[in-house]
């Protein structure tokens, strides 16, 4: 309202200068709203994750693969299944013509692993296994790399619901579940970082291999 008694109450010098602001002001929304989604976090890199991967522990020479087939019980025995990721470093700066320096190396010191269901029924211990986070130490720079981490813990095993799996005794047979892996680190300034991958895990009383 004020805007618009303004301009009309005025001549052509003020009418200009209106529209000039206006314009300004649309130019500098605009800008405010592309470099909030941009830039996530103030790290000057981020993680690419490329894959994520599993394979079962209970088979020698399993090889990782995008759905692990999680065995509760082999052969009277349990067995940790390890997950693999590929990350890659990049900068948000597409533009800088020099790449990443020494600062912009990102190292992951933790990751997390959290189970849920896509039919809603997450509670952990009873319906899908407790999360869980662990200890990791790599740093990522512009070529990719690969590490090995625990994906499903033995203890996991033990637990409610994936013991309940075991000789199929009038229970569950299977549980499909996703993991949502997040990785956590720091660029070499301090500036914290993260990423997340998701794989689906399909826990059951496999049949033991040969």
């Amino acid at each position: 309202m004020r805007l618009t008694r303004y301009l009309s109450q005025s001549g052509p010098a003020r009418t200009m200068r209106a529209a000039t602001l206006l314009v300004v002001a649309g130019a500098t929304a605009l800008v405010g709203g592309c470099s909030s989604t941009v830039r996530t976090g103030q790290a000057s890199s981020y993680l690419i994750l490329q894959r994520l991967e599993g394979a079962s522990g209970a088979e020698t020479g399993a090889t990782f693969q995008s759905v692990l087939r999680s065995d509760v019980r082999t052969k009277g025995g349990i067995y940790e299944d390890n997950g693999r990721v590929t990350l890659q470093l990049a900068m948000k700066d597409v533009t800088n013509p020099t790449g990443p320096t020494a600062n912009n190396l990102i190292t992951l010191n933790r990751y997390r692993v959290e189970f849920r269901r896509t039919d809603g029924r997450n509670t952990p211990g009873e319906e899908v296994p407790y999360a869980f986070e662990g200890a990791m130490g790599l740093t990522v720079g512009e070529q990719a790399v690969s590490v090995v981490f625990t994906l499903v813990r033995a203890q996991a095993k033990l637990e409610k619901p994936l013991v309940t799996l075991v000789g199929n005794n009038g229970g569950a047979l299977l549980i499909s579940t996703i993991a949502d892996v997040t990785f956590f680190g720091k660029d070499q300034t301090g500036r914290d970082v993260t990423v997340t991958g998701s794989m689906s895990i399909n826990f059951a009383d496999w049949a033991d291999p040969e």
